[in-house]
């Protein structure tokens, strides 16, 4: 650093005054998970600008949602970087060369291993449940070329590849980002994949160290339940899970799946489960929460044999609702083409009679086809006698109608709001869960997905620094302890609410008993402080709803005028039951 980088003394203070938002909290959680300390511990270096201190900087600035990273220096330059990081440091300090370095250095040190540490720190600081484990991959689409990732000898890092692209865009190149997510989706593990990695290889690798990173917090064979999405359904995964136990779901295109579907929709043995929406109480008119219900059989997949529940949604999945839709009318037309092409008059009544028959054979499950033969009599040609009766010719026609199988299309739409759950949780004993719980514990898959739009804001991961993989890996990080703090705030507001049994305000003025990390963000504004070389001073304290998010997250208002405050961890009162 220059003698201009010096760190500013006390004298040099002259009074600001800064509008905080919600970041000062946000740092009271990363001071609480000894964020840099853990960081300048675990990634050795000698440069000024410790390392600790440049990604707090980053996952702050990553919390805004306002700036790209290149920028951070102009973004600290706004805020009191003391009371943000816990230390004097000049915003000329956060360059994006000074980052870029710090990247390299993380990287060096293995950005993998730092997120688990710091996952461990969250699990056992904020007693997080750990009894399931959700697993999942993305895809972040990069606008650079990274000619040389395709090279003979690839640069270090995540090769950035075309591959298949989750969010649709098989044109750029990519990485995939993969998530080990617990209570109410805080990530645990986490690291950046290659661009062409294959999920049902990502689920084996992390099926073979998942006991032992398990064990780390505490759980061993049979203390966790995994919980991935149906790329995991291979036979090699399937071997990789030993003694573990997990839920995931088997995908359509396994003839076991659709016996047991039509095992369940003919039986008609359902077990009711009800509706397991956070808001099920308080359903909205226009958006009615799914009713499930489940039934119980068993699958034999590579010589074994494994617990299946087979769920029926009362909110059909759409896309194979419309693809019903579309083989119904399909259906339809093709039965009336073919009856077009079938003679409708004939001379001779059994001729007739045996047209109807072959028209009643075009239909199929979803349709029938009734028929009906008829006698037209018509004048023959010619002049009649006088006096005498007119000579008649006699036709037999042939008329049909087509008709949907109503048992057959309702059966048709139950198989297809009908999906199937792996599993080896035992359906009884000390370890026991009914299919109920079995789903439970599956649906909690969509905080991880949820976690994933998190992870794929363009305007982060296409900044202009990140021209080598390894920095991507390391920004990767970055973007993972975020989403950890994030969630971990929102997951304590959670909890307050439901210790407490009261509510939060939210939008519009409505109250709440789901708050969200955004929503207190959009809160926790216009609170501003005075800082001097006498120190700080609130100007404009926090008002009623600021004061009601700060203490459901542990906080206080001397948040905002003290760089050594931590959060206080707020703990559930009790673990929600599993079924």
């Amino acid at each position: 650093m220059t003698s201009n980088d010096a760190p500013a003394s006390e004298a040099d203070i002259e009074t600001r005054f800064i509008t905080h938002g919600h970041l000062p909290a946000a740092a009271a959680y990363c001071r609480r998970l000894g964020l840099v300390d853990l960081v300048n511990t675990l990634v050795p270096s000698e440069m000024e600008l410790k390392p600790g201190l440049a990604v707090q900087a980053m996952v702050l600035d990553t919390l805004t949602g306002r700036t790209p990273l290149y920028r951070v220096k102009d973004f600290m330059a706004g805020e009191d970087v003391e009371l943000l990081l816990g230390e004097r440091v000049r915003p000329g300090a956060f360059s994006d060369t000074n980052l870029g370095r710090a990247l390299d250095a993380v990287f060096e040190a293995g950005p993998a291993r730092i997120v688990t540490e710091l996952g461990i720190r969250a699990s056992w600081i904020f007693s997080l449940d750990r009894g399931a484990i959700h697993y999942d991959t993305t895809s972040v689409s990069v606008w650079g070329d990274y000619r040389s990732c395709g090279s003979e000898r690839p640069p270090p890092g995540p090769v950035v590849a075309r591959g298949h692209s989750k969010d649709k865009r098989p044109d750029l190149k990519q990485i995939m980002v993969e998530l080990l997510c617990v209570d109410r989706g805080v990530p645990v593990f986490g690291r950046t994949l290659d661009g062409n990695s294959s999920d049902k290889n990502s689920n084996n690798r992390i099926l073979s160290r998942i006991g032992a990173a398990m064990a780390r917090h505490g759980l061993g064979p049979g203390a966790f339940i995994y919980v991935a999405d149906s790329a995991m359904v291979t036979e090699e995964n399937l071997d990789a899970i030993g003694s573990n136990l997990f839920v995931t779901r088997l995908p359509l295109t396994y003839g076991e799946c659709a016996r047991a579907v039509a095992e369940a929709v003919d039986s008609g043995a359902w077990t009711e489960v009800g509706a397991l929406a956070e808001n099920a109480a308080a359903p909205s008119p226009s958006r009615p929460c799914a009713e499930y219900k489940t039934f119980e059989t068993t699958v034999t997949l590579y010589g074994k044999t494994y617990r299946a529940v087979v769920v029926h949604s009362s909110a059909h999945d759409k896309r194979r609702r419309r693809k019903l839709a579309r083989v119904l009318n399909e259906s339809g037309k093709a039965i009336k083409a073919k009856l077009g092409k079938t003679g409708a008059t004939f001379f001779c009544a059994a001729d007739a009679e045996a047209a109807a028959r072959r028209a009643e054979a075009f239909a199929d499950k979803l349709h029938s086809v009734t028929t009906v033969v008829g006698e037209v009599r018509t004048r023959a040609r010619g002049r009649t006698p006088n006096g005498a009766e007119p000579r008649m010719n006699t036709r037999h026609v042939v008329s049909w109608e087509i008709k949907e199988n109503a048992a057959a299309v309702e059966r048709e739409k139950s198989l297809a709001g009908c999906f199937v759950l792996l599993t080896n949780i035992p359906l009884a004993g000390g370890k026991g869960m009914k299919g109920g719980g079995v789903l439970k514990t599956y649906k909690g898959q969509y905080v991880v997905e949820s976690d994933f739009a998190f992870l794929k804001d363009p305007l982060i991961t296409n900044d202009i620094f990140l021209k080598t993989p390894s920095r991507i890996d390391a920004l990767g990080m970055v973007l993972i302890i975020s989403l950890m703090v994030w969630r971990l705030m929102e997951r304590s507001m959670r909890a307050h609410v439901q210790n407490t049994r009261t509510m939060l305000p939210g939008w519009r003025g409505r109250m709440t008993q789901k708050p969200t990390a955004f929503m207190m963000s959009a809160m926790m504004v216009g609170i501003m402080v005075a800082l001097s070389a006498k120190g700080r001073r609130i100007l404009r304290s926090p008002d009623e709803t600021q004061l009601a998010y700060l203490a459901a997250m542990g906080l206080g208002a001397s948040v905002f005028i003290d760089p050594l405050c931590k959060c206080e961890p707020i703990i559930p009162s009790k673990i929600h039951d599993s079924g």
